[in-house]
């Protein structure tokens, strides 16, 4: 830690959420802090569909060590309170049994019916308790910020109505990052129609018992369950932190998606699952190559070992072990960015996106194709918004974006330059 890093924090802490369905212990969400504590702008981030809170661990502590006066935080939503995360505090082989072996306690869709109503609502609801905590009563500036739907996510809070009180007026900013509202995923290849009667049967769906989707898992190859994925890159990586160059402990396991005729070490098992020449172009990284010794050589914009750290937890861990269904229509519901027949039907209080008045800064990668930024103006067009900032890296994939050194992270340079730009609220 450098001198000027001494007065950091770097904690892991829990804030208290809106109180939802569901046991007491889960109505709360994980706040990663990594910052100066004094500083007077405080950056939060949302992850992606599976992103969790040490997915932003890198891009927290580029952004803070550029800036004298700056702090982010990055959320885990509530649905992290569900994984059992325990085995991860155990050595790397007793970690690998207890997950592998079947011995932690997964919940089960039919279990879990009291999370079928976590959906939009509760997570502003519980983003606003951490946007006003990060706020220390008007003390400090809020820019909000997410990544893939977690951009979706800051948008909407932004347009969101809380009791009367318009969601951007908590907000200094916004920051949105391969994903947001309107056409924003199109150039992704993803393109969305709700008609009500769709919307009404996915709520039909979720309120029977389709309370998780397990599109993560099943997307890698790493098995049928909604946790799969997250289970085994922890699981890689921790057994890459402990021994990297030492044969894979876990390569007869892979699923047959990923068998290998690779002799494998652990760290090249884990570039195996994240290399972007074979991997799904939404959760690869360019990291380098895999040998054919079996060992990982690093090389592009993004090391291994910065995803390889982010994984490893325990806690935070970079993947949610559960994407919450409810969420996933909201959201899919609130891209047109205005009040609907299906919005009203899903009780989404959208009331305010024609009068968002904050700076919006807006990132893409390879994935939209330009879409993420096409989305952004529409929104600036059709908002108060004054300024638009935005910046693009064909070179960087989706998940580059947070995990690239700095010298070769134009994500990172620009939100830097943005953040001290922002002009001071009256």
């Amino acid at each position: 830690m450098s001198q000027d890093q001494q007065d950091w924090i770097e904690t892991y802490e829990f804030q208290e959420g809106v109180t939802a369905s569901g046991p007491a212990e889960l109505q709360k969400v994980g706040v990663l802090k990594i910052g100066r504590p004094e500083a007077s702008r405080v950056l939060v981030l949302v992850g992606g569909r599976e992103g969790g809170a040490a997915v932003f661990k890198h891009t927290a502590r580029s952004l803070a060590e550029h800036s004298d006066d700056l702090q982010v935080w990055a959320v885990d939503r509530r649905e992290q309170n569900l994984a059992d995360l325990s085995g991860f505090s155990r050595s790397p082989e007793e970690a690998t049994e207890y997950y592998l072996g079947g011995h932690y306690t997964a919940h089960k869709q039919e279990d879990s019916l009291f999370a079928a109503s976590w959906g939009l609502e509760v997570l502003v609801e519980d983003l606003r308790r951490v946007v006003l905590a990060a706020s220390d009563g008007g003390r400090r500036e809020v820019v909000l910020g997410g990544v893939s739907v977690g951009a979706t996510a800051a948008a909407l809070y932004a347009g969101w109505d809380f009791d009367g009180t318009p969601g951007y007026r908590d907000l200094a900013g916004l920051a949105v990052v391969d994903g947001g509202v309107l056409n924003a995923y199109s150039g992704a290849g993803m393109e969305f129609d709700l008609p009500l009667e769709a919307a009404e049967g996915w709520l039909a769906q979720i309120e029977q018992g389709a309370v998780f989707e397990d599109y993560t898992s099943t997307t890698v190859g790493l098995g049928s369950r909604p946790e799969d994925a997250a289970v085994w890159f922890q699981l890689a990586a921790v057994h890459a932190v402990a021994d990297p160059d030492g044969p894979a402990v876990l390569a007869d396991r892979l699923p047959e998606a990923h068998l290998t005729d690779h002799k494998l070490t652990n760290a090249g098992l884990l570039g195996h699952l994240f290399d972007a020449r074979r991997a799904h172009p939404s959760f690869s990284v360019h990291a380098g190559t895999l040998e054919d010794s079996g060992t990982w050589t690093d090389g592009g914009p993004t090391q291994l070992a910065t995803v390889t750290e982010a994984f490893a937890g325990p806690q935070p861990g970079a993947w949610l072990w559960y994407t919450l269904n409810r969420v996933l229509l909201d959201y899919v519901a609130g891209i047109p960015f205005t009040e609907t027949d299906v919005t009203r039907r899903l009780g989404l209080r959208l009331t305010h996106t024609a009068e968002i008045d904050v700076p919006l800064y807006a990132f893409q990668s390879a994935l939209t194709n330009g879409t993420t930024g096409q989305a952004a103006a529409s929104v600036t067009a059709a908002s108060r918004i004054p300024e638009l900032a935005l910046h693009s890296d064909p070179a960087l994939s989706h998940q580059d974006v947070v995990y690239a050194d700095w010298d070769d992270n134009r994500f990172l340079q620009t939100l830097s330059q943005f953040l001290k730009n922002l002009p001071r609220r009256g």
